[in-house]
């Protein structure tokens, strides 16, 4: 379907980011003493607009003007409580509050009428200010959602062609990603019986298909199976992190602030 839009093109960068999609009812509490969460990084993302980049600015503008009000006022070594008990009242939390149930009912309804009941939601919002369904909860995690593979059938993905379509570690090299190999693993298993018996067992090492950088591998080793990691791919999406079936695998920031450089996007 989108083959014509790329045909004839060039392939120049690569990168990605889990996209924080909770919205409204999964922003975490912002501000903390010393700091506080702006941006993607507290999932201020408008999903069925597919935004994020208003709210990202806004929510800065929105901490440079308390801190410069608690400075003003002689404050220090304070949590500036502000930036969390006045977002919701302002631009983000009205943006986002129109499209609050749009995740939730696509999540539960499926595609075709979870998005019709997301689109009248986020109509009535707009034009009335209120929502037939309230506020909606997610109902269960990433990591949750994932079902046993006995359950499915394989997929057979067609080989990258290396014109339309590419390999994931020729993509990875584009992303200037670099890490020292020999510095400690910032990719933590916790328990790797667990994630053999189960990530392997039982799920059929989906690792292996969600990181877009080819980090995780299931590698024969003596007649048996060993969870590999190349740690020096990764290119911090924190997908890992989000969708183990298990919690098992935990992402932690690498040494020296490495990781990948994105000079074209």
């Amino acid at each position: 379907a989108i083959r014509g839009t790329f045909e004839g093109g060039k392939r120049l960068s690569y990168g990605a980011r889990a996209i924080t999609e909770g919205g409204y009812q999964s922003v975490p509490k912002l501000s903390f003493p010393g700091g506080a969460l702006i941006g993607c990084s507290a999932g201020l993302v408008n999903v069925p607009r597919i935004k994020g980049s208003h709210n990202a600015v806004l929510s800065g503008m929105l901490a440079a003007e308390k801190l410069a009000a608690a400075i003003a006022a002689g404050r220090s070594h304070d949590e500036v409580v502000e930036i969390e008990t006045d977002w919701r009242k302002g631009d983000i939390g009205k943006d986002l509050k129109r499209v609050r149930n749009v995740k939730p009912l696509w999540s539960k309804f499926g595609t075709a009428l979870g998005v019709a009941l997301g689109g009248l939601d986020m109509w009535t919002n707009t034009l009335f200010g209120f929502s037939f369904f309230g506020t909606l909860k997610h109902g269960k995690t990433d990591a949750e959602s994932l079902e046993p593979a006995a359950q499915h059938k394989p997929i057979a993905y067609p080989k990258p062609d290396g014109v339309l379509t590419f390999d994931r570690l020729s993509s990875v090299f584009l992303s200037n990603t670099n890490h020292e190999e020999d510095q400690p693993v910032h990719l933590q298993v916790k328990d790797m019986g667990l994630q053999k018996s189960s990530e392997l067992g039982i799920y059929a090492g989906p690792s292996t298909r969600y990181c877009p950088a080819g980090v995780y591998e299931w590698v024969e080793k003596d007649g048996d199976k060993t969870f590999v990691i190349n740690a020096q791919n990764c290119v911090h999406c924190k997908t890992c992190d989000i969708k183990d079936p298990n919690q098992n695998i935990n992402w932690v920031p690498p040494q020296g602030g490495e990781g990948p450089v994105y000079p074209n996007m």
